[in-house]
């Protein structure tokens, strides 16, 4: 007889590390520009020692701004974050027919 293992992770978000969903892709997206960052800087001239504090800075401060928001929002939350700003403050009707017709 044949053992086969379950798979318990049916319809739940990657996660990699306590990062969730789309922000694995915001911290790989990030780590590239670092790394495109870092050559740049090295072309230019600016001497290495340099270049590596100013790239640990940069990365520390991607960390933990995408952990950060990555805990705060969770999965789908900054999504709805940023599809808020599109509802509208406030609406103006100019009749009272579409209330009146709700209780038919």
């Amino acid at each position: 007889m044949a053992l086969y293992q379950i798979n318990k992770g049916i319809n739940k978000p990657i996660e990699f590390k306590g990062l969730k969903a789309q922000y694995i892709g915001y911290l790989a997206v990030g780590l590239v520009l670092l790394l495109i960052g870092f050559a740049i800087l090295y072309i230019v001239g600016v001497p290495v020692v340099l270049c590596i504090i100013i790239i640990s800075v940069l990365g520390s401060a991607l960390f933990y701004q995408v952990f950060k928001l990555s805990h705060k929002y969770g999965e789908h939350g900054l999504m709805k974050k940023a599809a808020k700003r599109y509802l509208p403050d406030h609406l103006k009707f100019t009749t009272r027919k579409i209330f009146l017709q709700l209780k038919k």
